[in-house]
């Protein structure tokens, strides 16, 4: 066995991290919507009101957005 071969292992193409679209829907968040709320700068606040949620639900939601994207799905091979 070389030095790194270990580098040329194939990873799953999945993850067990939930979709945003996946989040969204659990909780009756509408996932467009909420990503023309970010493209709008539109606070967390004035999201959670549009939505009829909290607005930590809304801050969680923006923050797997902005970590995870839309979909955290990452193939590699």
């Amino acid at each position: 066995m070389e030095q790194y071969d270990f580098l040329n292992v194939s990873r799953v193409p999945w993850s067990s991290e939930p979709s945003l679209k996946e989040m969204a829907d659990e909780v009756g968040v509408n996932v467009d919507r909420l990503i023309e709320g970010i493209e709008k700068n539109k606070t967390d606040s004035e999201m959670a009101q549009e939505f009829e949620v909290p607005e930590k639900l809304v801050y969680h939601l923006r923050d797997h957005f902005y970590t995870h994207g839309i979909d955290s799905v990452m193939g590699q091979d």
